[in-house]
């Protein structure tokens, strides 16, 4: 089982950047698929980003894209969604996640993750 702690949300104004963490507990977090979730109030928990195991390979929801990129340092176990022209619909509270898969470019559905972190407020002022 892996253990996730997210780090970098606050408070942005519209047009700006932000970059969220999320540091894995285990040294094999590289075992796992990554991914990115939100939760703004009133809503369901939505995808927004997933990253293979090796990095290769990268999937974005479609109010994203071209704005958020997602990465990962697998020596420092750690994932990173990288921010850009941020915008008020972009609120919300942000989900790390994991699922541990055997192919090294394989990317889960979204619906497969498996371990979530506590979450990171993320808030975009108008």
């Amino acid at each position: 089982q892996v253990q996730l702690v997210e780090s970098g949300g606050g408070l942005v104004q519209a047009g700006g950047s932000m970059r969220l963490s999320c540091a894995a507990s285990r040294r094999a977090s590289s075992d796992y698929a990554m991914g990115w979730f939100r939760q703004a109030p009133g809503k369901e928990r939505e995808f927004v980003a997933r990253i293979s195991r090796d990095g290769a390979r990268t999937s974005y929801a479609d109010s994203v894209k071209d704005r958020f990129t997602i990465s990962r340092d697998n020596a420092k176990n750690t994932v990173y969604l990288q921010m850009n022209n941020l915008k008020p619909e972009d609120t919300a509270i942000y989900y790390c996640s994991a699922v541990r898969v055997a192919g090294t470019s394989y990317l889960p559905a979204p619906n497969d993750y498996r371990y979530w972190g506590q979450g990171t407020q993320v808030t975009v002022s108008s």
